[in-house]
């Protein structure tokens, strides 16, 4: 019936009808009884309103649909909205899930976090792990876990113009986050909220604000590609800029920027209009231009050149730690990397490896969903490499992908993390609400916006209390899972702590999961390591990004002929392709002719 309707008269075109209709009787009341205004002017405007969209060529289903067809644009608008409080369970990650979310929010405002009736994961699935308990607990004094980078005050770094200020940090702090990314009233929550705990703050690529400065939380200064904060007119390096702001006491770390997860190898641009004052102001650049960070940094362009760079901004700050952050891509470039550290004997005082999973305001999505290792397979290869060449002592490891829980700062750690970064978790401390609008300016809670009314939704004072709490909670979270394991530290936490499901009826140590590498075990013959060792290790150079492909040459890694390995395919994380032959090696690598430079 509805069929044969419509071949008389569109259905489609109901609601403009009846808005017609409706504005015919308001007119006949208006002129006939002399009331009806608000009717009138409300449906008239409704008719006019169809009648454009009929006439509009931009939008096809207004066309067909003129009027009604707006609360398909109206219900898109709040889909997130609808989605997180009516529609999606509690475990359902996207990218994170309500009960992750609510437990960010109590233990920011302080709130009890405990859950009744047992947990609600189901422990009989694939991939669930937990912590082994001991039988003889300890009571520890103190949820404030520390470690120091750069050495310590009894004992010097040895590395090569080595550091003088060493650092105590948290083993949990604030990842890094720009200025101009975040709100000033973010910007002043997060740092404010880091004093008051004890905690770093990681300035991201933006460089240091005047928000930064305000509350005098410890920062610890990201340097990109673009060299925010310390560039001359040009976007190179400017020394006399570095060290004006790398001296400021508030700076307790320099952290060089090669990568990020969310878009690593990409770079990005801030677009002029977006250019405030405040954002010239602490990048350096002028007013309305745009801001770009390249691709790849123009201080360096050899692992050599990168760690002298990197023992050049240790020396004009003062001493301070030095380091660089990136996400894993080829393995030969972070291996190259490693053998100029030999090489030279410069190595950094810490390594922030930041995980695929990570997240920022806008990424392209091929690239947050398809470009670089994840926390995992990258923490896994940067701390085992180093325990490979003996320098694991030396360099301290951060990362940062998702940390949101204790356990999720114990499993990294179980993993070779040293501490433990998070962005988002604090964002959602601040009050965000995974709204994902955060390209848009229209954030709904004033953290990513530089509205100044949508600002002011953001008290500083209440959130600095927030973002404070939710780092308390956590440490004492984790103080708790460290004395059920009868341990004393954080750092005594290994693989060997923590238990994975493989199957319904199979549970194994993630130590015997993982790959793992013995102290020194990469200076030597290469037979017995990793495939990922074996075949990626001899293609990587200290002079160079670029992978050795010509006959497995090792000419320039300096390696004795009896490392050569029998060759092998594998990826980052350790997964082998069972390629076996240096022919077969040969002829992949010529015909995927290997030679990319870094993506730093």
């Amino acid at each position: 019936m509805l069929g044969q309707l419509n071949t008389l008269y569109p259905v489609r075109y109901t609601a403009l009808a009846l808005c017609a209709f409706g504005f015919l009787l308001s007119l006949f009341a208006v002129v006939g009884l002399g009331v009806g205004w608000l009717p009138l002017l409300v449906l008239g405007a409704l008719v006019a309103l169809g009648i454009y969209d009929l006439r509009q060529d931009r939008h096809a289903i207004l066309r067909n649909y003129p009027i009604i067809g707006h609360l398909r644009f109206a219900l898109e608008y709040i889909r997130p909205e609808i989605r997180q409080y009516f529609i999606e369970s509690d475990r359902e990650a996207a990218p994170f899930s309500r009960a992750q979310r609510s437990l960010v929010y109590q233990r920011a405002k302080g709130e009890p976090d405990n859950r009744p009736f047992g947990t609600q994961l189901d422990v009989g699935l694939q991939g669930y792990e937990w912590i082994n308990h001991s039988m003889a607990p300890t009571k520890l004094a103190s949820h404030d876990f520390r470690i120091w980078v750069g050495g310590s005050p009894g004992q010097p770094s040895p590395s090569a113009s080595p550091c003088t200020q060493p650092y105590s940090m948290s083993v949990f702090n604030i990842s890094a986050m720009s200025f101009g990314a975040l709100s000033a009233n973010a910007v002043l929550a997060l740092n404010q909220g880091a004093k008051m705990g004890g905690f770093a703050h990681d300035t991201g690529e933006g460089s240091i604000s005047q928000h930064h400065r305000v509350h005098g939380g410890d920062l610890i200064w990201e340097i990109g590609s673009g060299y925010f904060g310390c560039r001359n007119d040009d976007g190179s390096f400017s020394a006399e800029r570095f060290q004006a702001n790398a001296l400021d006491p508030q700076v307790k770390m320099i952290e060089l920027k090669l990568s990020q997860g969310a878009k690593p190898g990409h770079g990005g641009v801030l677009p002029g209009p977006k250019v405030t004052p405040e954002i010239a102001a602490a990048r350096g650049v002028p007013v309305g231009s745009d801001c770009i960070s390249p691709s790849q940094h123009s201080a360096f362009s050899t692992p050599v050149e990168m760690l002298h760079f990197i023992a050049r901004l240790r020396t004009l700050s003062g001493g301070k730690p030095t380091g660089f952050k990136f996400c894993i891509g080829h393995p030969w470039e972070w291996f190259a990397i490693v053998k100029a550290m030999l090489e030279t004997g410069i190595t950094p005082d810490f390594i922030v490896v930041d995980g695929a999973e990570g997240g920022t305001g806008a990424a392209p999505v091929e690239f947050s969903d398809h470009v670089g290792a994840p926390l995992q397979e990258g923490l896994l290869l940067v701390h085992n490499t180093l325990k490979g060449v003996g320098l694991r002592k030396r360099v301290r490891i951060g990362c940062a992908g998702k940390v949101i829980s204790a356990f999720d700062v114990a499993r990294m750690v179980a993993l070779g993390a040293d501490w433990c970064n998070a962005a988002r978790g604090f964002m959602m401390a601040l009050g965000c609400l995974q709204a994902q609008t955060c390209h848009t300016g229209h954030c709904p809670t004033g953290v990513t916006t530089q509205d100044p009314l949508r600002q002011q939704a953001l008290v500083v004072p209440d959130k600095a209390t927030r973002v404070a709490q939710f780092h308390q909670s956590t440490l004492h979270a984790l103080q708790e899972l460290v004395q059920a394991a009868g341990l004393e530290h954080p750092q005594e936490i290994t693989a060997h702590h923590i238990v994975r499901r493989i199957t319904d009826t199979e549970v194994r140590l993630l130590s015997n999961l993982i790959m793992r590498v013995e102290d020194n075990a990469l200076l030597g013959p290469l037979d017995r390591q990793h495939k990922v060792f074996r075949l990626y290790w001899p293609l990587a150079s200290a002079h160079s990004f670029r992978a050795l492909t010509s006959g497995m040459e090792l000419a320039d890694s300096a390696m004795p002929s009896a490392s050569r390995p029998k060759a092998a395919r594998a990826t980052a994380g350790g997964m082998s392709h069972g390629l076996e032959s240096p022919q077969e090696v040969a002829s992949e690598l010529a015909a995927a002719k290997v030679t990319e430079p870094a993506a730093g």
